[in-house]
């Protein structure tokens, strides 16, 4: 069996990959991790017989430790890394959430396991040299996202030099088709409805502003090696294409099946085999019509200023991811309009010029800056609602 440790195991991506263990007999999971959810996280472990658990927010540890006396709770960032450290686990699914889940995916990669990626931020902020330390221990880095787990599978039979463009697809989320007058007054909670896939807050905040596909480009540069102008975006309202490559022949692969994230878990999980999941074979009679249409970038000023930080390189990526996090968040805690969002992230990209990443701490001290800038830009706009 293979040994499996699932970070962020109360959010939706790890309540979906439990879902997946608990449907075969392939995995033993030897560890659970999570930053908040105690109550949850140790009705996980308790169930499964986990013996392990850690949680990164030290005073829920604290309070888990008091209530679980069956096994054992380490706290803090530091409480995390020792769990992977000493799990023995072959494989780490990391689903935790934001650049809080760059230091585990570093630390399992440093130990030379392979790592299911469905932190995207790890890529994001800190791509070149995760991959580059993936190389060095000879780690996998196997993407968990719907987009990025469809082009690894198209890719897989294609020599490198067949493959002329790489395209994601994006639902557009709540707001496609509107304009930015109509968008000034909308709230976190019309924001969160997304039409297609069911995420966490802050990937659907990020989806509706377009930001998400954004960071998912600069995520598909560092997993598969190609430049951002061969990457384009595609809006697709269906979400039943998730990927499309272009090959140097004139023909076009796709990836389709209905948005169900447990099918890229599944194969996260497996790889590189495939195992069955218990879903609806994908009708195309019964969808009856898949349409595309470009991005609105000047409504949708997030993917732009994704593809500038991209481009600027160094920490210029970090910036942008830090500075999304906290209008983000500002946004769902309503000292943000929606408009605010591009307005802080932009603002904070024009006051911090871009350094070269030599080293992980040179990450961390970006986003610092990042945050503390977005942070006086915010309260600037704040005044004004």
């Amino acid at each position: 069996m293979k040994k499996l440790l699932i970070l962020g195991s109360t959010g939706s991506i790890g309540v979906q990959a439990l879902d997946v263990v608990r449907s075969g007999s392939e995995h033993e999971v030897v560890g659970l991790a999570a930053q908040r959810s105690w109550e949850r996280l140790l009705e996980q472990a308790r169930a499964l017989g986990v013996g392990r658990v850690a949680l990164t927010d030290v005073d829920a540890a604290a309070r888990a430790a008091e209530s679980w006396t069956e096994g054992q709770v380490l706290g803090g960032p530091e409480g995390l890394a020792r769990l992977i450290v000493e799990s023995e686990a072959d494989l780490v699914l990391n689903g935790l959430i934001g650049s809080a889940g760059l230091g585990p995916t570093v630390t399992a990669l440093g130990e030379g396991i392979d790592v299911a990626l469905a932190n995207k931020e790890s890529l994001v902020v800190g791509g070149e040299l995760v991959m580059k330390l993936a190389e060095a221990t000879g780690a996998n880095v196997i993407p968990v996202d719907s987009e990025h787990s469809a082009l690894f599978q198209l890719l897989r039979s294609e020599a490198p030099g067949a493959v002329e463009r790489l395209v994601l697809t994006a639902s557009g989320g709540p707001f496609r088709g509107r304009d930015a007058e109509s968008l000034r007054d909308v709230t976190a909670a019309e924001a969160l409805a997304h039409p297609t896939w069911e995420m966490g807050g802050k990937i659907t905040i990020a989806s509706a502003t377009l930001m998400n596909k954004g960071l998912e480009l600069i995520e598909a540069h560092h997993l598969f090696g190609f430049p951002y102008e061969r990457i384009a975006v595609v809006v697709h309202p269906q979400s039943i294409v998730h990927a499309v490559v272009h090959l140097n022949d004139g023909a076009s692969l796709a990836h389709l099946g209905y948005p169900d994230m447990r099918v890229p878990i599944s194969y996260a999980l497996h790889y590189p085999e495939r195992a069955d999941v218990a879903l609806e074979t994908l009708d195309l009679a019964g969808v009856g019509s898949l349409t595309f249409e470009a991005p609105d970038l000047e409504t949708f000023r997030c993917l732009g200023l994704a593809r500038d930080a991209a481009a600027a390189g160094g920490t210029g990526p970090c910036i942008l991811n830090a500075a999304n996090e906290f209008a983000g968040h500002a946004f769902l805690g309503e000292r943000l309009t929606f408009l605010d969002i591009p307005r802080v992230i932009e603002g904070t990209l024009d006051a911090i010029e871009p350094q070269p990443v030599r080293q992980f701490e040179d990450l961390y001290d970006a986003d610092a800056e990042a945050r503390e800038r977005a942070g006086q830009l915010a309260a600037r706009l704040a005044v004004t609602i």
